[in-house]
């Protein structure tokens, strides 16, 4: 531990600002990842496990295409809606043959699901790490801020992720499908007597959960390698920032995602190896004060 270089970085701005911009990235991703966990749990009661796998091959298709047509834009879409498109199958051949089993078979399910793909993915891609590379439009000078240095790329992944989290809360709010999904959240069996197709409103959420983790391993690309059971790290992760904010709370999701990524931007400054303890500590302190999380429902 190192807390006179903690201090030395939070009186110094250009520190704060770089270490800051490290934390944001990881917290955004971070919240793409959990929001689409956090979702699919506040309607359908289902942990996913294989949600990580999600944004694995989420990762390797935006990789693909990249190589393909050389366009980051194009790349990121192809993530997202390959992956929006494996939830829905995902949900419709897998997920729907366990809603109201024990928790065990659903873990066993999701489970084999992770083995299948990490699989699939060493015999598509390889067992070696892959890079895609920075595209050539973010290989530019980066931004100087109060001395901290910012790359381009950092910020428009920041901007990206931002505005994602903006879309989701006015949809999620304002929209009838928001609604919806929000109603379905709290009594299933009430929107489904309304006349609600609960089937489809079920898939959906599974393809915008799944489309938001392969979005976050879309944009993670250039700044991530990818390697067969990728998936796993960022699902424990995502797990620490759905518990710390709240089951089922996409604000609660945004907010942990926040306060984790700027803990361990500050934390390799002054915990450099005990960055991951210092997460969880964290999440214990959370938890001891608030057992449902910082915005999740009283138990």
């Amino acid at each position: 531990m190192d807390f006179n270089a903690l201090g030395v970085c939070f009186t110094t701005p250009a520190c704060v600002v770089t270490q800051a911009t490290s934390g944001l990235i990881v917290g955004m991703l971070l919240f793409l990842v959990a929001a689409g966990l956090t979702l699919i749990f506040g309607v359908l009661k289902i942990v996913n496990f294989a949600h990580g796998t999600f944004y694995m091959l989420g990762g390797y298709v935006a990789y693909s295409a990249y190589a393909a047509t050389d366009s980051y834009a194009l790349a990121v879409l192809a993530g997202a809606v390959a992956m929006a498109l494996f939830g829905v199958l995902f949900e419709r051949v897998l997920m729907s043959r366990v809603y109201g089993s024990n928790v065990l078979m659903q873990l066993l399910v999701c489970y084999a699901v992770v083995l299948i793909f990490d699989d699939i993915v060493k015999s598509v891609w390889g067992p070696e790490f892959r890079a895609m590379g920075m595209p050539a439009a973010f290989q530019v000078p980066p931004l100087f801020i109060a001395g901290g240095v910012v790359p381009p790329f950092y910020a428009v992944l920041i901007g990206i992720a931002a505005l994602i989290a903006m879309v989701l809360s006015l949809g999620l709010s304002r929209t009838r499908l928001g609604k919806t999904v929000r109603a379905a959240a709290v009594n299933p069996q009430m929107v489904s007597a309304l006349g609600v197709n609960t089937t489809v409103l079920f898939a959906i959420v599974f393809a915008i959960g799944g489309g938001l983790a392969g979005l976050a391993g879309a944009l993670a690309g250039p700044v991530r390698s990818l390697s067969p059971g990728m998936g796993f790290s960022i699902l424990i992760e995502g797990f620490i920032v759905t518990v710390i904010g709240g089951m089922g709370s996409i604000a609660g999701a945004m907010v942990a995602a926040l306060v984790i990524g700027l803990v361990r931007g500050f934390g390799t400054i002054g915990f450099p190896g005990f960055t991951d303890g210092l997460i969880y500590i964290v999440m214990i302190g959370i938890l001891v004060l608030r057992p449902q999380g910082l915005f999740g429902r009283p138990l």
